[in-house]
């Protein structure tokens, strides 16, 4: 008697959980400079947004059939997000807060430049805890993402780390977008870093980078913390993404010039990481993966608002 041949290898999981902000948000675009105790025109819009939600949309919408996002939204807006979350191609696992509202983004935006300045109520986004996770959300994942923003409330880091160790534990990746370097310097870089502990994967912008490292160049910056953690990838806005590891710049990658002008730079950072993950779930490199980012990044900047065109 012969043994059976062994039969192929069970496919590696490609789900994608993020871990995150979903937001609503009220994007104002004025042509002219904001005029001080009085009106100014601009077109203003409500759509759903959120970094940790944005992401999730863009690793969908980059291939990643199996996207879910887990976040705390106030009952007022439960509905809303989840219906957009859905109709984005990702599974909403969210929480509805009794007392907090909805977070709310006020994002203002130079038509003329589509550089953005944020006000932000993190409404409920904050109040997620421990004892919103469950393992079994991790069925079927290949790689947790953490929005940076859950690092900035004590209950909602405790969430993060909870989340970071099960899936450490079930062998599931974890990377990380720092999110914010204004709420970064408040809270202090050691605290942040010292909560990241795990990470494998850091995607923070150019500004964030500096700060996390102390170093001025964006190079010199993303190889220094792929010391700490083993795969870094900087943003650069439209000149592109720095990919480090081990202590060295591996890749430079450019980003594309967009199809069409730009109009809102909301959200480009959370297209880049979405584009990435979704790459890296499908077996690219780091290198290829950082294309791929670069590439939901210039499609984000023609639309207002942070996640995907929902009609082409």
């Amino acid at each position: 008697m012969t043994d059976a041949p062994a039969g192929p290898e069970p496919a590696a999981p490609r789900g994608l959980l993020v871990v995150g902000d979903v937001v609503t948000d009220v994007v104002a675009r004025h042509r002219g400079p904001l005029a001080p105790a009085t009106d100014t025109a601009a077109e203003i819009r409500t759509v759903p947004g959120g970094a940790g939600a944005n992401a999730a949309c863009w690793a969908a919408r980059s291939g990643c059939a199996d996207v879910r996002v887990l976040g705390r939204v106030g009952s007022d807006a439960l509905d809303w997000h989840e219906r957009r979350l859905r109709r984005a191609g990702v599974r909403p696992l969210l929480i509805a807060d009794p007392v907090a509202p909805t977070a709310t983004v006020v994002s203002l935006v130079d038509a003329a430049t589509a550089e953005r300045t944020f006000l932000t109520d993190s409404g409920a986004v904050l109040r997620i805890s421990p004892a919103d996770w469950d393992p079994a959300f991790l069925d079927g994942v290949g790689r947790l993402h953490l929005s940076g923003y859950l690092f900035f409330a004590d209950a909602s880091r405790e969430l993060a780390r909870t989340a970071c160790r099960s899936a450490l534990e079930a062998g599931v990746p974890v990377s990380l977008d720092p999110a914010s370097a204004g709420f970064l310097a408040e809270l202090g870089v050691e605290r942040f870093l010292a909560a990241a502990g795990g990470v494998q994967a850091l995607l923070p912008n150019a500004d964030e980078a500096r700060l996390l490292s102390g170093l001025a160049e964006p190079a010199g910056a993303a190889a220094e913390l792929s010391r700490r953690f083993p795969l870094v990838a900087v943003t650069l806005g439209a000149v592109g993404a720095l990919v480090a590891v081990g202590g060295e710049i591996v890749a430079r990658v450019a980003a594309p010039e967009p199809d069409t002008a730009a109009v809102d730079s909301t959200g480009a950072g959370d297209a880049f990481t979405g584009g990435f993950l979704a790459a890296l779930l499908a077996g690219a490199g780091p290198a290829e993966a950082a294309q791929a980012g670069c590439r939901a990044g210039a499609l984000a900047v023609t639309v207002v608002g942070g996640r995907p065109p929902e009609h082409d």
